[in-house]
């Protein structure tokens, strides 16, 4: 029996979520989002709650209602508080900045890196080494996230590149003599 499928989504204030049969969309202070539901789960709305279950015994049922409802619990917080990933930049020369809709990145490598941000996502740095993702669909928060970090991974000896805020580097131990 899944512990996460069995707990209900809690609607917070300001956010209203509609069901059109297999369309559930979800309505807040930042914006709306929406996705379509497995024909495995049922989805119920009563008393400013979201109760998903299951519609038979199957593996593949089972499977599904945990999923749907964590895909459903991330709707809710995005419309109503958004997600945010921090990275760090670690190493000498190592920077980036915002330009227009451009991220620019400067790894150690002879040209500078410029990525580009969609639509939905907000990049800011407020320092040089410091990179805030932050949006209202949480895939899309860390797809961005780890493309940037995918540039310059952290190397386990100096620990240059870049890293989430929260993660920790293994550090090895270099040559001897």
């Amino acid at each position: 029996m899944s512990r996460v499928g069995q707990m209900p989504v809690t609607l917070p204030e300001g956010v209203e979520v509609a069901i059109a049969g297999r369309e559930v969309s979800a309505r807040g202070k930042l914006g709306a989002l929406s996705m379509t539901l497995s024909d495995q789960v049922e989805l119920t709305q009563e008393d400013g709650k979201l109760t998903v279950a299951p519609r038979g015994a199957t593996k593949r049922a089972r499977s599904m209602w945990g999923t749907t409802r964590s895909l459903l619990q991330n709707i809710v917080t995005g419309v109503s508080e958004g997600f945010k990933v921090e990275l760090v930049i670690n190493g000498v020369g190592y920077r980036a900045a915002v330009e227009g809709e451009e991220l620019v990145l400067q790894l150690g490598y002879s040209h500078e890196i410029r990525h580009a941000i969609p639509d939905g996502i907000a990049i800011a740095c407020e320092r040089p080494t410091h990179i805030a993702v932050s949006g209202i669909d949480r895939q899309q928060v860390g797809q961005m996230a780890a493309e940037i970090r995918a540039y310059r991974k952290p190397e386990p000896y100096k620990g240059k590149g870049i890293r989430y805020a929260d993660e920790i580097i293994v550090r090895k131990e270099g040559k001897k003599k």
